[in-house]
């Protein structure tokens, strides 16, 4: 699949009053000191290059002395909020040592690096511009996949936690040919994960945009892929923008799916993963309600993308309730539908058989 086929800028879209009511009633909603436009107002930048010395597309940004000391107890603060609900008496030790910039893609994000004077111990979050259809991402991953999600909504700044692992594209570099890699786990996983991807419509899934979390446990190591980039949650028109397996960037776990899996042995991952995101629904059936009711009032993608994805899902599914989507919101309300209707149909054909 060609970059081209994917919106090269998608816009941000204003977070409606019915969506900050959600925010607010899910504890997502906080008061900052600072907003995301404040840090543009840094004096300059350097490129940050990692440990073997290459560009990682990100810049340190340095501010004046004075600003810098106001930012940190501000950022402190944030990090307060997002890790513990606002206790401050966490933050007694904690600094912000770094600011980090991101040109590369939509959201251009600041990286903040907080670090523990007490243990030298250190950890990251996000600030970025509040994007409508980035938080039903987020909440949508929250919901019905097996991540907790931690972030946090001020006026126009959205701040998010950083989600651990090795990024998909170096993990192929690096991890995918090592002789210790359980690859049928590996393959198995990405299933799951293409499954995920698709059926709650979270785009753009290429390798840069996942990381695999690597647990190892007493007799063998586990693998989860998580999503680390919601930019493009229900925005594209093309059905396959929602199928990490159609990305090239993606083949490598492809190919080792197609060598390690039987397609029955892939179908039962596939069926495993919508029973386990049909039990997420039943558990988290009230909150996901209430988003999928303001996400249907709400507009985070263009009429001729929204026309062309009913249109392509209503044929993939042989399911003309697509058609009658008015919005992003209710593509995805039926798509999930779709998937409990085909999860019952799937369990009576197995007592029909006993």
């Amino acid at each position: 699949m060609s970059d081209d086929q994917i919106s090269k800028k998608k816009p941000n879209f204003p977070v409606n009053t019915a969506l900050r009511k959600y925010l607010s009633g899910y504890g997502r909603k906080f008061h900052a000191e600072i907003e995301y436009k404040d840090l543009l107002h840094f004096q300059s930048s350097f490129p940050y290059y990692d440990k073997k010395g290459k560009d990682t597309l990100w810049e340190s940004v340095y501010y004046s002395p004075t600003e810098m000391t106001q930012l940190n107890g501000a950022l402190t603060h944030m990090y307060a909020q997002l890790k513990t609900g606002g206790d401050l008496s966490v933050i007694e030790h904690l600094f912000a040592e770094r600011v980090d910039y991101c040109t590369f893609g939509n959201s251009k994000p600041f990286r903040i690096r907080i670090v523990n004077t007490l243990n030298d111990n250190f950890d990251y979050f996000y600030v970025k511009q509040a994007d409508a259809s980035r938080i039903y991402g987020l909440e949508l991953e929250h919901i019905l996949s097996p991540n907790r999600i931690s972030y946090l909504v001020s006026g126009n700044t959205l701040i998010e936690e950083h989600i651990a692992g090795i990024p998909g594209d170096l993990f192929i570099k690096n991890e995918l040919k090592k002789k210790e890699l359980n690859a049928t786990r590996i393959a198995k996983e990405f299933v799951k994960f293409n499954e995920r991807c698709f059926l709650r419509l979270l785009g753009d899934m290429r390798s840069y945009n996942f990381v695999v979390d690597v647990t190892p446990d007493f007799e063998e190591t586990h693998y989860r892929i998580r999503a680390i980039d919601f930019d493009q949650q229900s925005y594209e028109g093309r059905r396959t923008l929602y199928m990490p397996q159609y990305f090239k960037e993606n083949n490598a776990f492809v190919s080792l799916a197609i060598e390690k899996m039987t397609p029955e042995t892939v179908r039962q991952y596939q069926i495993e993963e919508r029973n386990l995101i049909g039990k997420r629904i039943k558990a988290g059936k009230r909150m996901l309600k209430d988003l999928l009711d303001c996400m249907s009032k709400d507009t985070i993608s263009t009429m001729e993308k929204k026309n062309q994805l009913k249109e392509e899902l209503s044929t993939h599914y042989n399911n003309p309730a697509f058609l009658k989507c008015k919005n992003m919101g209710e593509i995805v309300k039926t798509s999930l539908k779709e998937m409990l209707r085909q999860n019952k149909r799937h369990a009576d054909k197995k007592i029909n058989k006993k």
